[in-house]
């Protein structure tokens, strides 16, 4: 296939950026000339992530809407109408074959201008519970790629594929070893490891909850790789070392090699992002999810209660996780009939080859 063409729109948070790129990655591989334009929203991870992917990457000026005080959405809705010319703009100038949708701010315009201008569209909806947006641009969608089954509730039935999430490629090499991950943190291969991940920003409610069980860590005999975040890093550093520092607590302000960080855990703690849970599903983690409670339609409730129903992850609410979160953990992480049993359960969950499958849903459009 000659000279395709293709627009990625969407970002906010590595959980729409990541599945992005793997899109976008997965085509070049397949066809090597193809040209990518991504859309996103001025301000955003995106306008820094994806050109260090090595794509361009244009801003639209929009933001999401302000459900506390109503009365700051004019400049929202103004911010809107003005993305949606700006959007027909760049698809009438970048003249693209095919547009994907990954969630975030700017897909709404985007996709919204696309399927206006006649240009096949993919929705990649990440979680088990779609969004007001997806479920408006699903009606003129030509495909729409979910990981989750039941999603006939929110999107026409005839359109929708079972692909799962997009993941990174690098999490599941098989050249990673255990000793390289220990090496890597600092870890003693003898005592069991908890991973606690807030996502790429970090997160208030997992960093108070390690915060208020960090007595109970130090005496432990566990050891923890904390990524706490940016906003939170100097504040956790402080507080260790007015401790005396540890030798089994380890933070870090990002993670980047998290091949590494998952090899070494033998206990995961995370927010319940699509993304996240795609990748600790194909690595067959034992999680504990304390889903984010500051998202649309509390999607990451429902996206942690699907793996729960099927007693392949344990849940605890945002607002229980600083009494509850360590203690439990503690104890999870010492019962290896328990692990065990996670990890077969979130193990059968997996969708592998998400991203291949994704991009063959594209390429069967384009060639349409």
């Amino acid at each position: 296939m000659k000279n395709l063409r293709v627009i990625i729109s969407g970002g906010g948070t590595g959980g729409h950026i990541f599945p992005a790129i793997a899109i976008a990655n997965n085509i070049k591989e397949r066809y090597p000339d193809a040209e990518f334009l991504f859309v996103g929203a001025e301000g955003r991870m995106e306008m820094e992530k994806v050109p260090a992917a090595g794509y361009e990457i244009i801003g639209l000026q929009i933001s999401g809407i302000n459900r506390k005080n109503m009365f700051k959405n004019f400049s929202t809705v103004r911010k809107f109408y003005k993305s949606m010319s700006r959007a027909k703009q760049i698809i009438k100038k970048f003249k693209p074959d095919v547009v994907v949708g990954v969630g975030g701010y700017a897909s709404g315009p985007t996709l919204y201008k696309a399927n206006s201008l006649k240009i096949p569209t993919l929705i990649q909806e990440q979680n088990s519970y779609a969004g007001i947006t997806n479920k408006y641009l699903a009606k003129k969608a030509s495909v729409i790629c979910v990981a989750y089954e039941g999603m006939e509730r929110f999107f026409p039935k005839d359109r929708i594929v079972l692909t799962g999430n997009p993941t990174r490629k690098e999490l599941l090499s098989a050249d990673i070893k255990k000793e390289d991950a220990y090496k890597e943190f600092n870890l003693d291969p003898k005592k069991k490891t908890i991973l606690v991940i807030g996502g790429s920003l970090g997160s208030r409610t997992l960093n108070k909850s390690v915060f208020g069980g960090i007595d109970l860590l130090i005496r432990s005999d566990v050891q923890v790789i904390w990524q706490c975040g940016k906003l939170y890093s100097f504040e956790a550093n402080m507080d260790l070392a007015s401790r005396g520092d540890s030798d089994n607590v380890h933070i870090y302000e990002f993670i980047n090699r998290m091949d590494l960080a998952y090899k070494a855990a033998d206990l995961v703690i995370s927010r319940a992002g699509a993304s996240s849970i795609s990748e600790l599903s194909l690595l067959g983690k034992p999680v504990i999810l304390v889903p984010s409670p500051n998202v649309s339609e509390d999607h990451q409730t429902k996206n942690a209660m699907a793996l729960v129903n099927k007693d392949a992850a344990i849940m605890i609410k945002d607002n229980e996780a600083i009494a509850k979160l360590i203690p439990e953990a503690l104890k999870l992480v010492n019962d290896d009939k328990r692990l065990r049993s996670l990890s077969e359960n979130i193990l059968k969950l997996a969708q592998p080859d998400s991203t291949s499958r994704i991009v063959d849903e594209i390429i069967k459009l384009v060639k349409k």
